[in-house]
């Protein structure tokens, strides 16, 4: 499930929804069964919503460390295959770290060009994955644990997971990371 900010054209009222995917919410916003719930508009669209951020602390440090593995791995050519490590460099599903509501970031400034660079990066990085891991689907903990135990063959993989099945692939330590989520994904 994916969760996303929603506001309704005509007056700008913001609210939440959750979808199996951001095709399921172009359908269903597309058919008119998104609704605003203050206006009753029929006229919805996505909006700026803020990124899940790690807590600093140890997790928050895990999951930079793991990041930066995931963005080596992606540049280079010689780990895809190199490993049982290597194998794990996928994506998982992304997990909502913060428990508060996301809110509407619409009156924030655009983002810094570090920033702007920054998420460029990622998503060559997630296009890069996407392009050259095999496509597990929602079989990727029990995959990535085949691979790293050497039941399957070694290569990249990528597909979804639940954030508790991507805890259990860490105390295995297997590496798992989230995709960034694409333009032309329709998120």
């Amino acid at each position: 499930m994916i969760h996303f900010q929603l506001r309704c054209r005509p007056s700008g009222h913001g609210f939440d929804g959750w979808f199996r995917s951001g095709e399921d919410f172009a359908r269903q916003a597309g058919e008119g069964f998104v609704e605003c719930p203050v206006c009753g508009a029929h006229d919805v669209e996505k909006a700026l919503m803020r990124p899940a951020i790690a807590k600093a602390g140890a997790a928050g440090r895990a999951a930079a460390e793991a990041l930066a593995q995931g963005a080596a791995a992606a540049r280079s050519s010689e780990v895809q295959g190199s490993g049982p490590a290597a194998a794990a460099v996928g994506a998982a599903a992304p997990a909502a770290s913060d428990p508060q509501p996301p809110r509407s970031l619409a009156h924030l400034p655009a983002p810094s060009p570090e920033v702007a660079k920054a998420f460029a990066v990622l998503q060559e990085i997630s296009r890069k994955v996407r392009a050259e891991a095999d496509y597990v689907g929602a079989g990727f903990a029990e995959e990535a644990r085949r691979i790293h135990y050497g039941e399957s063959e070694a290569r990249q993989i990528y597909g979804e997971a639940s954030k508790k099945d991507v805890e259990s692939l860490k105390e295995e330590g297997i590496a798992a990371l989230p995709l960034m989520p694409l333009p032309e994904d329709g998120q």
